[in-house]
């Protein structure tokens, strides 16, 4: 894995995130560690291939995505993660992935993206971890979510 390869996600994530719902991320240290499901997450997987191929996971606890779907509603207070709030999450993660990918695509990589999976961390049942290059960004007021790339 190559770091340079999260910095396209970086990028795309807090320029999404800002135009989404009006408040710049911060960056934290980049790092690597054992990809795990926590309780109470959620997880946006998005699928890549191409020249990269792999998956870029995005990690948030429920609460902070709560918060995120509220703020993309406008500021409609959203208690639980019904249908819409999943939709709302899914196309947040979409919208990163596709400036990513975009990012990518200029600087000569082909990829192409799979459509975001959703994934509550009490429905996991797969055990297997796996390395990823992680970065978190810290929303101010709302939470952290984990930028977690798996791609080679």
């Amino acid at each position: 894995m190559k770091a340079e390869v999260i910095n396209p996600f970086l990028e795309s994530a807090k320029l999404v995130i800002e135009q989404v719902i009006q408040i710049s991320p911060s960056a934290g240290s980049l790092g690597i560690k054992d990809v795990v499901h926590i309780d109470n997450h959620i997880w946006i997987q998005v699928g890549m291939t191409g020249q990269l191929s792999g998956n870029v996971v995005f990690g948030l606890q429920e609460d902070v995505a709560l918060r995120i779907v509220s703020l993309m509603m406008g500021g409609f207070v959203i208690t639980e993660m019904d249908e819409m709030g999943t939709s709302a999450i899914s196309e947040l993660g979409n919208m990163i992935s596709g400036n990513a990918s975009t990012i990518l695509s200029n600087q000569g990589f082909t990829v192409d993206i799979t459509p975001p999976k959703v994934i509550k961390s009490q429905s996991v049942v797969d055990s297997a971890t796996s390395k990823a290059l992680f970065i978190p960004l810290t929303i101010s007021g709302v939470g952290e979510v984990d930028i977690q790339v798996m791609i080679s």
